[in-house]
């Protein structure tokens, strides 16, 4: 099985991803990293802990990176994940012990470890990957591959219409931190970027095949999903909420869920009207060349992300 790390800030859909993960069968959990995004990193790391503790999972550490972005104060989400950051879905406090390392030094020993083989997977703002490679520069020799959950790249009208950073341009994940973002972008790791694009396109909705299936078990992950679908529509927002960071994890697990297209991307660091947006130039004449390439994610097939999401909760 593929070596992965999950850096994340469970978070409704953070924590389906971390499920997904699980019950795929298709990696070696290493280890779970939190960053400040959906919530401050220590609050993220109790319900990585709970979310792990609830599915009976292995012991997998969980460690936690700083709270509060490289160089900005921790801004206010306009989405709210829920008093709890579950979608109010109330799970036991976690009874394992959370890993007193730091995140960036976890990654960094977990990428040593896995000889060169180990996958990333960044659901959340990119602040605990900017601490380790600001630490280690060769990091990117060392990844398999990075998959984040971040930017949006002109591939599809929701990018725009469902943006989820604080300003009518960003998407969450970069605007908490575009500094770290940058630095992601431009240190040269195989990355591939999941973009709103494809994580919020209206054909990423629960089906009522899917429901069914899902009310039908009795399985702790599929009354988890039930939950955090329920939590979003009554405040007026569609179940793709709860299956965003998924798409990254199904991405590894079957390549032909996301296609993929290299971009020329940069991120914005200054402006207040476009904090965070990630900047595709595609223009044919005059292009920058010094603006890092990376693989964002262009098209879904939501139906097979849909079957396998829940297949895996509905064994």
């Amino acid at each position: 099985m593929r070596p992965i790390v999950i850096d994340c800030d469970p978070g409704i859909d953070d924590s389906v991803a971390i499920m997904l993960a699980l019950r795929s069968g298709a990696f070696d959990l290493k280890a779970v990293t939190t960053v400040s995004g959906n919530l401050t990193a220590d609050l993220c790391l109790a319900n990585a802990l709970r979310v792990l503790d609830h599915i009976g999972a292995p012991d997998v550490p969980v460690a936690k990176g700083p709270n509060k972005p490289l160089t900005r104060p921790y801004p206010r989400d306009p989405f709210s994940h829920g008093d709890n950051g579950l979608g109010n879905l109330v799970l036991p406090d976690p009874t394992r012990q959370a890993d007193r390392r730091f995140a960036p030094d976890v990654i960094l020993e977990q990428a040593e470890a896995a000889g060169g083989e180990l996958s990333l997977f960044c659901l959340g703002p990119l602040t605990d990957l900017a601490l380790a490679v600001i630490k280690d520069p060769d990091l990117p020799k060392k990844i398999k591959d990075v998959t984040i959950i971040g930017g949006a790249f002109g591939f599809h009208a929701a990018g725009s219409t469902r943006a989820t950073g604080d300003n009518p341009a960003s998407e969450w994940n970069i605007y908490v931190d575009p500094e770290a973002a940058k630095i992601v972008f431009d240190a040269g790791f195989n990355l591939y970027a999941v973009g709103l694009d494809v994580a919020t396109h209206p054909e990423v909705e629960l089906r009522p095949s899917d429901r069914e299936r899902l009310e039908a078990s009795d399985t702790k992950e599929a009354a988890f999903l039930l939950g955090i679908v329920d939590f979003v529509e009554k405040r007026g927002f569609k179940s793709y909420c709860g299956l965003i960071d998924g798409l990254a994890i199904a991405s590894l697990i079957d390549p032909d869920v996301l296609t993929f297209e290299q971009v020329a991307v940069a991120v914005e660091t200054e402006s207040k009207l476009a904090l965070g947006q990630t900047i595709v130039d595609r223009r044919e004449n005059f292009r920058w060349t010094d603006l890092p390439e990376i693989k964002a994610a262009s098209t879904v097939d939501a139906p097979r992300y849909l079957d396998m999401l829940v297949g895996a909760f509905c064994p």
